[in-house]
């Protein structure tokens, strides 16, 4: 073992040789001069220098360190006690654990290529069936042009060319439109899932971004007109956010990584070139990283696998405690790329200058937390404009939760069901389940008081359930309906074909 700093020093000083022990002055006690020396020397030395200043801190380090000092002195936990683990930095444990998951998933993989080599398809990305989808390419071309006709809605309201109830009227069929039409042109083409994946995502982005517009405007015309009339506000209304709608910042505000709208934003002064240019490379490899896992990993899976509520019940959870890990990666890797590396890509560009797109939801306690922390542009837009107004217009705190969920259950399931051409609500009945999770984990939290108890629930029905279910149940119910839709359209071999008992042929 090696001694203390202050023994090594003294080591040191004492020089070599066989009597170096004895020469230590942390471990030796220097014999007092005479006073008769003291007198002849005067405080000086043999040579005539004075003698340096005696240190203050010698004197307890020669007597800590003796033999006849004790080495206990007071009540010491371990580190890794229930009372003091929390107390501990973790972080060597932490780079442990991310070895030990690298150097077992490098063997997954080399293993994987070596039984079933390179399984990837370029038709996962580009198919010409993709490329064939120009109805859905239209549809995004012309979406925009709904935002300008709100914004002539608000420019004829300001000029009071038309009333209150007429502007409410436009905006709710402008945002109808924005979630109708794209959903027909997809339904109508039987386009590709991802091609209909992505168009369904814009829209209902575009959707929250134009309610947040008219709600806005809205509120900022009640306030104004309140103000008129002299009602005191005090520091609540912000001049630089009750300016006019005009093109520019609607412009803005859809290109903006934020659903809720004001006239003004918080802007950076610059845009950081070189470090764009980083974000664009990691979004990349992690795309990829995506593509790769699914590819190699997850769709022999579901391939070889039955329909979860069909079948043997013990062989439906071997397939999907098979799909958690793959599945989380994934989903992992989706969330970096796009919460942290593509949002703040955009707010670069665009100079945007609150970045707060996520918090720490991987040490939710409840589900409550995660859903409060995880996605901050979505919950911020609920709050906004669902949940305080239910609160204004009197509903309890727990019916303002349950229209939130609603909503969300219902966006969801049109993101989902309408690419996959699926309507069998399983997505809704996922987000809506959320509810009893919500009151399940909050009371266990309640119960135990214990941080590491709610977040391994969290934990247990986000990854090892929720997730993989999801993926079996839809991936299922699309290959049965390309299997019926081909059977419709003639004797065409199917790409992936069934069996009689639900088994995806791989």
């Amino acid at each position: 073992m090696a001694p203390p700093h202050s023994m090594a020093a003294a080591s040191d000083r004492a020089g070599p040789g066989p009597d170096a022990g004895a020469g230590e002055p942390s471990l030796r006690l220097r014999r007092a001069p005479s006073a008769d020396a003291g007198d002849s020397s005067g405080g000086r030395r043999e040579n005539g220098d004075p003698l340096p200043p005696p240190n203050p801190q010698q004197q307890p380090e020669m007597l800590y360190f003796r033999a006849s000092a004790p080495a206990h002195r007071r009540v010491k936990e371990s580190p890794l006690s229930s009372d003091a683990i929390f107390r501990q930095s973790h972080a060597g444990l932490l780079n442990l654990c991310i070895v030990v998951l690298i150097a077992v998933n490098s063997r997954l993989i080399i293993e994987n290529l070596m039984k079933y080599g390179l399984l990837i398809r370029a038709g996962f990305w580009f198919s010409t069936r993709s490329l064939g989808d120009w109805p859905l390419l239209m549809c995004c071309l012309t979406l925009p042009i709904l935002p300008l006709v709100a914004l002539v809605a608000e420019k004829l309201i300001r000029r009071k060319l038309i009333g209150e109830h007429v502007v409410i009227l436009l905006h709710i069929i402008i945002t109808t439109s924005v979630i109708v039409y794209p959903a027909v042109v997809i339904l109508k083409c039987d386009s590709a899932v991802l091609s209909g994946f992505v168009l369904m995502f814009l829209a209902s982005i575009m959707w929250m971004k134009l309610v947040s517009y008219a709600h806005t405007n809205y509120d900022i015309r009640v306030l104004s007109k309140s103000t008129e009339k002299g009602a005191a506000y005090g520091n609540y209304v912000d001049p630089e956010n009750m300016k006019d709608p005009t093109i520019k910042s609607l412009l803005y505000f859809m290109l903006a990584p934020t659903l809720c709208y004001q006239p003004t934003y918080p802007r950076t002064t610059c845009i950081r070139k070189g470090w764009v240019i980083r974000q664009l490379v990691k979004c990349l490899i992690f795309t990829g990283l995506m593509g790769f896992i699914i590819e190699q990993y997850i769709n022999p899976i579901v391939k070889n696998s039955k329909h979860p509520l069909k079948g043997n019940f013990l062989n439906a959870i071997e397939r999907v405690l098979k799909l958690s890990v793959p599945t989380l990666y994934v989903w992992l890797c989706m969330f970096y790329c796009f919460f942290h590396l593509w949002l703040n890509i955009l707010s670069e560009l665009l100079r945007f200058g609150d970045r707060e797109f996520y918090k720490d939801w991987w040490n939710a306690k409840t589900v409550e937390e995660y859903w409060r922390m995880w996605n901050m542009p979505v919950h911020k837009w609920i709050i906004r404009h669902i949940y305080f107004p239910c609160i204004r217009k009197g509903l309890s705190r727990g019916v303002a939760i349950l229209i939130s969920f609603l909503v969300s259950a219902v966006f969801h399931e049109i993101c989902v069901a309408v690419p996959c051409h699926i309507f069998k609500f399983w997505a809704f009945f996922g987000i809506m389940f959320q509810i009893p999770l919500v009151f399940l984990t909050r009371y266990l939290q309640d119960k135990f008081q214990n941080i590491m108890v709610g977040n391994m629930i969290f934990w247990f029905f986000f990854s090892i359930v929720g997730q993989p279910m999801c993926v079996l149940l839809y991936y299922h119910d699309v290959m049965n309906r390309q299997a019926q839709f081909g059977k419709m359209q003639g004797p065409i071999r199917s790409s992936t074909p069934t069996t009689t008992d639900g088994t995806i042929e791989a």
